[in-house]
């Protein structure tokens, strides 16, 4: 019997993440992901017109999977804020990014930020949003609006900077992440 196979926006977004990860902004080609998923290029387009439409939904489905659905987790959690910025660094550190090429996926979204524009946007709009979460969770544990934002930016800017570190396996992201947030709470 001969099963084709069926696959779905999300699988070539994903495939899509992993070529970004791995070659940049340029090995987003319908020809090497459709290879990778071992399927026809029709497939492609029975989900996307074209290239720019992919990178579209990547983007925004980014946005959604990295920044929008974690912070709904961490608002039903229903938990203290310490509690909510403990839980927001065991989502933010989790496996997550596995599927879409690794602990480097944002890195390169990033890295394709300076070269694109819609990236660029995508990019700023969630670190904005990022942020201001991050921030508004410092002022519920009781921190003055400059330390929160102090506190946020820190922890952030940690994240984003650990996160090369972590692919070198040279430290351990959530541990180290866990640590800071402990000692960002633990002097205020």
């Amino acid at each position: 019997m001969n099963l084709k196979k069926t696959l779905t926006s999300e699988d070539w977004i994903r495939a899509a993440f992993r070529a970004l990860t791995h070659g940049g902004p340029g090995a987003i080609r319908v020809e090497a992901i459709a290879r990778e998923l071992k399927v026809s290029k029709g497939s492609f387009y029975w989900h996307f017109k074209d290239v720019a439409s992919l990178q579209s939904e990547m983007l925004e489905h980014w946005q959604l999977a990295a920044t929008e659905a974690i912070i709904e987790n961490v608002n039903r959690s229903g938990v203290r804020p310490s509690e909510q910025l403990h839980l927001l660094i065991l989502l933010a550190t989790s496996t997550r990014h596995e599927p879409y090429g690794g602990v480097l996926a944002e890195a390169a979204i990033r890295d394709w930020g300076r070269y694109n524009k819609l990236a660029s946007d995508t990019v700023k709009a969630v670190d904005e949003k990022r942020l201001i979460y991050t921030k508004d969770l410092f002022l519920s544990c009781g921190h003055s609006e400059r330390r929160a934002t102090q506190n946020a930016n820190l922890l952030y800017g940690a994240l984003i900077g650990l996160e090369g570190l972590a692919y070198q396996q040279l430290i351990n992201l959530r541990e180290d992440m866990l640590y800071l947030l402990e000692l960002i709470l633990s002097t205020d």
